[in-house]
């Protein structure tokens, strides 16, 4: 993960009109009013928005909001930023947008955890007083890219910022697989599936795994296994620049894999999943230098009540 300031690439003295892309759940009454807000907010202070006619149609919007038809990476072409208002779905929808067009992306969390997440729906107003003010930072979170081999051939290829999850399509029988890091093989058993995961994917499906919490500073990749039928089915941390494999056994039912838990396709037989460290970052701007730990200890109301800090030195 690395960060640098708010003032994204091309904008520095850039005399044309600053612009924001909207992106938000519109089948949640709470982000069709928080966009009312955020668009007000923004415009008012003379930024422009740009949001998709497709939700332009659910959102109060006025006529000086830009709309675009194609749901693709190309229009944020001129923004400077990409504001999501929505739960974790939604977010990582904006990932999408955000990786392919190197756009950061700014979200508001109006689900449940939120951990992509910057700011909560009461944040609006420091929300847009940020953007207009460019009072921000950038991080790049890594991502993974993943490959479906069949037969030696590639025959799929995506990517995922949180994880790639490898599972089971038949409820009444196991997924056999075995286990590769850089070549070698580590372990075969049955499970229901196997999460490769990135540090900022920790805290998502491989969390609900059994995997532990990584920060997102430390640069690793995880393989988490799901419900295993073995005595050595531990979660395992490697380096980033590992190659991470999943081979589906001939014997066993086919596979689906997922990614993001939003793009999905099934696996041919005796499948073969490669994961590694991606080309392409997301870029997060970020609002507060607030640790890890207190967003941890934020986003699980973890108990910490009666805490008396380190001793003075």
């Amino acid at each position: 993960m690395t960060t640098t300031s708010g003032t994204t690439p091309g904008t520095s003295g850039n005399t044309s009109r600053r612009t924001v892309f909207l992106l938000a759940h519109t089948g949640r009454p709470a982000a069709i009013r928080s966009a009312e807000l955020v668009v007000q907010g923004l415009l008012r202070c003379g930024i422009g928005v740009r949001v998709l006619a497709a939700e332009a149609v659910d959102l109060p919007l006025p006529a000086s909001v830009e709309t675009v038809v194609d749901a693709t990476p190309e229009v944020l072409d001129g923004c400077e930023l990409l504001i999501v208002l929505g739960g974790d779905g939604t977010l990582l929808r904006g990932a999408e947008f955000a990786r392919a067009s190197g756009v950061p992306m700014l979200g508001v969390n109006l689900g449940r955890v939120g951990f992509l997440a910057e700011a909560e729906r009461d944040d609006l107003d420091k929300v847009v007083d940020r953007v207009v003010t460019r009072a921000y930072e950038v991080e790049e979170r890594m991502t993974i890219d993943v490959i479906v081999r069949s037969n030696g051939d590639v025959v799929h290829r995506d990517w995922a910022l949180n994880e790639a999850a490898v599972q089971k399509v038949s409820p009444e029988r196991m997924l056999e697989v075995v286990l590769e890091i850089d070549g070698r093989p580590a372990t075969g058993f049955g499970c229901d599936g196997i999460v490769c995961a990135t540090p900022t994917g920790s805290t998502a499906y491989a969390f609900s795994a059994g995997g532990p919490v990584v920060w997102p500073e430390v640069e690793a990749l995880l393989m988490v296994p799901i419900s295993a039928h073995a005595l050595f089915a531990k979660p395992l941390v490697t380096s980033p620049t590992s190659v991470l494999a999943v081979e589906v056994q001939p014997h066993t039912p086919h596979g689906v894999l997922w990614c993001d838990g939003r793009r999905t396709v099934e696996l041919p037989h005796a499948a073969r999943v490669e994961v590694r460290r991606g080309a392409v970052p997301v870029r997060l701007a970020r609002l507060h230098h607030a640790s890890f730990t207190d967003r941890l200890v934020a986003k699980f109301a973890l108990p910490v009540s009666g805490w008396r800090g380190a001793p003075p030195e």
